[in-house]
């Protein structure tokens, strides 16, 4: 019975609406400074969820992804382009093991995470 209390618990956090905040409050979240989160705009790692052309809104758990991206083009020397498809595909491995871990066995072999993240 836990085990459906928990399942409703996800789905109804799962349905709550996300915070949209604006870029300048998304760039102090990520640590980054604005024109580098326009940049990462541009190229697609974040989109607007709302608001304006002139003024437009994004939802604040892209501030993790615009980290990472950041990260990644520090630690790798990657160039915009090059971070935001390294962190792009990171994200798509770390979706495809979610759903691996999800549907093993539950004795099975423990799915490897190749994209733990600090």
């Amino acid at each position: 019975m836990a085990t459906v209390a928990r399942a409703r618990h996800t789905i109804a956090l799962a349905r709550r609406p996300t915070a949209l905040v604006e870029l300048d409050v998304l760039a102090r979240e990520a640590g980054l400074h604005p024109d580098v989160v326009r940049v990462l705009v541009r190229l697609g790692l974040v989109e607007p969820q709302g608001g304006t052309s002139a003024k437009p809104l994004f939802d604040r758990a892209g501030a993790a992804q615009l980290a990472r991206a950041a990260r990644l083009r520090r630690d790798l020397g990657l160039d915009y382009a090059g971070a935001v498809l390294a962190s792009e595909l990171l994200a798509r491995i770390d979706d495809l093991e979610e759903r691996l871990r999800r549907y093993a066995p539950p004795h099975g072999h423990e799915v490897m995470r190749w994209t733990r993240t600090v």
